[in-house]
């Protein structure tokens, strides 16, 4: 049993998803696609896969987790804490809804001012209630933007972090795609 989840799960770390039966059916060694099946229900049953809403297999969600051990001054020096103080798992604390979330590249510097650079990326949040100084990601009049959202009245203004940026009036149309829930930026 262990051999099979081991090389299912040595399969989605490589290539970043889950194998088909037929590439199912040479990892495990076998020509038929009900032993497939068969191995499938067993490693469903042990809690070691799991079927996501709409019957697609997953790996069962245990998240990415490491332990945070205090914090660390980012002004004036201070004593090192070094205790555990919890495990964070990345995945429930940056997307709270993974079927409402997406991720996006960030192209250009309109955000800068907020921290937002090229080539980091966001996890943008479908579905969720706009309020005043949100990050959204929008349609407007035909192309789409990363900006603050800002309503004053009846009026929508979409205003870069970036001063070089001037503020967007949508003319005909305003879509939004969602709302900026984190940023994720790797360094070398």
């Amino acid at each position: 049993m262990e051999s099979v989840s081991g090389a299912i799960a040595a399969f989605v770390r490589e290539q970043r998803r889950m194998p088909t039966y037929a590439e199912m059916a040479v990892l495990l060694g076998v020509r038929s696609k009900s032993v497939v099946h068969f191995w499938i229900q067993k490693l469903i049953t042990r809690g070691l896969l799991e079927k996501d809403a709409r019957g697609f297999l997953k790996p069962p969600h245990r998240g990415f987790a490491l332990p945070r051990l205090g914090e660390i001054a980012a002004g004036f020096p201070s004593p090192a804490e070094e205790e555990l103080r919890d495990v964070i798992s990345f995945d429930e604390y940056l997307v709270p809804r993974p079927e409402a979330s997406f991720l996006l590249k960030v192209s250009g510097d309109s955000m800068i001012g907020e921290g937002i650079r090229e080539g980091d990326m966001v996890i943008v949040e479908r579905g969720r209630e706009l309020k005043n100084g949100d990050i959204i990601l929008a349609e407007v009049d035909g192309a789409w933007t990363m900006k603050y959202f800002r309503k004053k009245g009846k009026d929508v203004i979409l205003e870069s972090a970036n001063p070089a940026y001037p503020p967007i009036w949508p003319r005909t149309e305003l879509r939004v795609g969602g709302v900026v829930r984190a940023v994720i930026r790797k360094y070398q």
